[in-house]
């Protein structure tokens, strides 16, 4: 048993190390910096409340299906079916040919509602990061982001309420 304890500890780890060199070479749109900035920052958001090892993971690997050539079936051989579930319900399903950008993001919204808590935790957690840096680096953008954002929170009802809140007074104060 305590080799089982140790093993799902050491996930958030490897998740951590298989991201990084999955998303190597990429930038944040604005920044510049290295893309695993925003993971790293999702984790860290995951760890202020009630979370697991595996959430913990996810947090790092949210982004490698939509941005890399990683599949869910990767991260299943990799992490187990735990962590890929997290990170399929935290992927993207919509395709530029579903429509125009409102659409393709209630689709998305959509697909985030169904997930279980723990995803739409992680979800949250994403949503407070991607604002910080949107707001802070294209105003212009941030209108149509900001109304997209809170949508979304509208239906993450099962998400970690202390992050939700979070993500509330971090959307709603931005403009202030």
């Amino acid at each position: 048993m305590h080799d089982a304890l140790m093993l799902n500890w050491d996930m958030p780890q490897r998740a951590l190390e298989f991201a990084t060199k999955a998303h190597e070479g990429q930038e944040r749109k604005y920044s510049g910096a290295p893309y695993i900035i925003h993971p790293v920052a999702v984790s860290k958001i995951v760890a202020t409340v009630k979370h697991t090892p595996e959430m913990l993971a996810a947090a790092y690997l949210h982004d490698v299906v939509e941005d890399t050539d990683v599949t869910i079936n990767d991260i299943e051989q990799e992490f187990g079916d735990v962590v890929a579930n997290l990170v399929y319900w935290l992927t993207d399903i919509s395709k530029p040919e579903d429509g125009n950008r409102a659409t393709r993001k209630a689709i998305d919204a959509e697909h985030y509602s169904k997930g279980p808590a723990d995803a739409q935790t992680i979800k949250i957690a994403d949503l407070i990061d991607n604002s910080l840096d949107i707001y802070k680096n294209d105003p212009g953008f941030w209108k149509v982001y900001k109304q997209e954002k809170l949508r979304i929170l509208n239906l993450l009802v099962d998400a970690d309420p202390v992050l939700v809140e979070r993500a509330k007074v971090v959307i709603e104060t931005a403009d202030d």
